[in-house]
């Protein structure tokens, strides 16, 4: 059988995986798609259109799929287990479907505000629009060794508080409050520098910057710090940028990335995403 060729972006992160047919997973392909994972923390396959089952086993490859949190909806029909989600920017879709997993233009890592976030996320492009749009991932290692050593130094050890109150387009949930202190905000507490369980690397672990708070620092130096987090975190050298194509699957390492949609990608567009779950940062 010949051997996967992965070809790397030539950026930060990011490369393209040819040589398997992911309606046929099994070992191969999931050391193939792991040790792509490891490399260059996102990779896509191109021109394999999926169904949502065959999403599903593909994903059952690298870990467990897991409900999407608070925005759990079914796929396609009822067969099709809350795992996977229909994720669509249509204006009026036939049926309920999902945010794509962060409002266009702001930068994120998934579902921080949990104390398990999910470890890899899978996201099948079925329908785009003619540009097809595109979306962004910072290398999350390099953004933590490359940090100055003052800001290296005033992170380390600190926890920061991950705001749940709200969505990924910024929308207040039921139930919670409308926060304006972030200090007051409900969510998980995670470690600004996280280690990743499998490569033992560190990456900076920043989550979403709405209602997020340095806990124990006061929220004007809390501010202030986390501004110069994030314009370090997701500078272009930090960057890759994927260009969408239909039957594009992309995935990505959650814990070592931040992601953000194209504002100028928010045509109507259909997805079908899976996430798998993860484990408590550390």
């Amino acid at each position: 059988m010949r051997s996967p060729e992965i070809i790397p972006s030539g950026a930060a992160c990011g490369a393209e995986l040819r040589g398997i047919d992911l309606a046929a997973p099994g070992p191969f392909m999931a050391e193939a798609l792991q040790q792509a994972l490891r490399e260059h923390l996102a990779v896509v396959i191109r021109g394999q259109p999926l169904d949502g089952p065959q999403l599903l086993a593909l994903a059952a490859l690298l870990g467990a799929p897991e409900g999407q949190g608070i925005s759990v909806l079914t796929g396609e029909g009822s067969a099709m287990p809350a795992a996977a989600l229909v994720a669509s920017s249509a204006a009026a879709p036939a049926r309920p479907t999902g945010s794509l997993g962060g409002g266009a233009g702001i930068w994120q890592s998934d579902l921080a505000y949990r104390l398990r976030p999910c470890s890899i996320a899978l996201l099948h492009a079925r329908a785009l629009p003619a540009d097809g749009g595109a979306v962004a991932f910072a290398d999350q290692y390099r953004a933590y060794d490359s940090l100055p050593a003052d800001l290296k130094a005033r992170v380390e050890g600190r926890m920061l508080l991950h705001d749940e109150s709200r969505d990924n387009e910024g929308r207040l949930r039921e139930g919670h409050a409308d926060i304006g202190d972030p200090r007051e905000s409900t969510g998980a507490q995670h470690r600004i520098v996280r280690t990743h369980p499998d490569t033992r690397r560190k990456a900076l672990y920043l989550g979403r910057r709405r209602n997020a708070w340095v806990i124990g620092l006061p929220l004007e130096e809390s501010e202030a710090l986390l501004d110069a987090l994030w314009a370090h975190a997701t500078q272009p050298a930090l960057q890759w940028r994927h260009q969408w194509r239909a039957g594009d699957t992309l995935l990505w390492d959650n814990r070592c990335l931040l992601y953000c949609h194209d504002a100028a990608a928010a045509a109507a567009r259909a997805f079908l995403r899976v996430q798998l779950r993860g484990e408590p940062p550390r």
